[in-house]
């Protein structure tokens, strides 16, 4: 993961698509509020540049030249938990979830306005750099996954597991809280932003996500628990 905690000034961005004149407004609009921009017009070149510059936070179009902008996705996932903003024409929910579960952390429509997007980015590179918890050690251990806070680090039968930065952000709120409902407008506030208080859907679609990855058997969870119309707790 980046280390770079600012929102702003310094920042490096990768800016991933296949249309010009949005590679140049993105560019002159990036810098102008002080991220430092790379760009790439196919996924090809968005992996290569990822690799070679490490950026903070990725901007990612879906349809690209030569890979679909998910396999992107999955490439970057394969080494990498940098944040990613999916910047779409596509509006489609399967889309929106396809690249969710894939690893994205967020997914902004186009047309877009450049305030929101500068938001969105602004709420990726927290949650990316989410702070360790206040006693800087603790550890909640529920028998079937282990959560190091210190270390940011999720193991499950002894294994590291790969948590995208949101999916770490939601899991890390509610490992600093064990046993006790955190309500879903303090996870939405928390992780995603202000501004996203109502939007439940989202914590449905990355709980699903979180099951899969560390319950046994992610129908009928044990320790990642659903308190229906209030919010969710990790159970010990």
């Amino acid at each position: 993961m980046a280390q770079n905690a600012g929102v702003g000034p310094g920042v490096r961005v990768l800016v991933v698509d296949d249309d010009p004149q949005i590679l140049r407004a993105l560019r002159i609009n990036l810098a102008a509020h002080g991220y430092d921009v790379t760009l790439a017009d196919s996924g090809a070149a968005a992996l290569r540049a990822a690799a070679d510059g490490r950026p903070d936070v990725v901007v990612l179009d879906l349809g690209l030249p030569d890979l679909d902008g998910t396999e992107v996705v999955e490439g970057l996932r394969g080494w990498s938990s940098v944040p990613i903003v999916v910047l779409s024409a596509r509006t489609d929910s399967t889309d929106k979830v396809r690249a969710l579960d894939a690893g994205a952390d967020d997914y902004v429509t186009k047309p877009f306005g450049m305030a929101e997007l500068l938001a969105r980015l602004r709420a990726a590179v927290r949650r990316a750099a989410v702070s360790v918890a206040a006693d800087g050690g603790a550890v909640v251990d529920t028998g079937g996954f282990r959560v190091d806070l210190a270390a940011k680090q999720v193991e499950r039968d002894g294994r590291p597991v790969h948590l995208t930065p949101t999916e770490w952000g939601i899991l890390e709120m509610l490992a600093r809280h064990p046993g006790r409902l955190v309500a879903q407008r303090d996870i939405l506030r928390e992780v995603w932003g202000p501004g996203y208080a109502t939007e439940t859907n989202y914590l449905r679609v990355y709980l699903a996500q979180l099951r899969r990855k560390l319950e046994p058997d992610p129908g009928r969870p044990r320790y990642l628990l659903t308190e229906p119309g209030m919010g969710y707790r990790l159970q010990p």
